[in-house]
């Protein structure tokens, strides 16, 4: 290698608390699937829209200040997964296009929630390539 020798990337990655390594957990969906209304949290929400409603701002303050109200909508993601595992095709694939659930990285990149650079696929290939080299691959 140019600069560095592979002991060194080695021991970068033993003094480093942080490493490159992708690891996934396996998702095990529960046998109940939990209802709709445990999904989401209102209560801020439902303040903010209800005293909105109620004020004298003008209608289009008001349809902006709803919009924003929509941020204080708190989404349980555990349970959010489990709701997922028990649907049909057709529900998975709407909570998928609104990233509720994890996705697989080709569909992050399809619905434009993640952006391939080709920098990150060299830098993956150039590790794979050092490990390979030291019988790790």
């Amino acid at each position: 290698m140019d600069k560095f020798s592979l002991f060194d990337l080695e021991q970068e990655e033993v003094d480093s608390k942080y490493t490159a390594k992708i690891s996934i957990p396996q998702y095990l969906p529960k046998a109940e699937c939990p209802s709709i209304y445990e999904l989401v949290s209102t209560i801020k929400y439902d303040e903010l829209v209800s005293d909105i409603i109620n004020s004298s701002v003008t209608d289009e303050q008001k349809e902006f200040l709803l919009k924003a109200a929509t941020r204080h909508l708190v989404f349980n993601y555990a349970k959010i997964a489990d709701y997922y595992a028990h649907q049909d095709k057709e529900m998975q694939e709407l909570m998928e296009k609104s990233a509720l659930v994890l996705i697989d990285f080709e569909d992050a990149i399809a619905n434009g929630y993640a952006k391939l650079d080709h920098r990150i696929v060299d830098l993956a290939l150039q590790q794979y390539s050092v490990k390979e080299k030291l019988g790790k691959g």
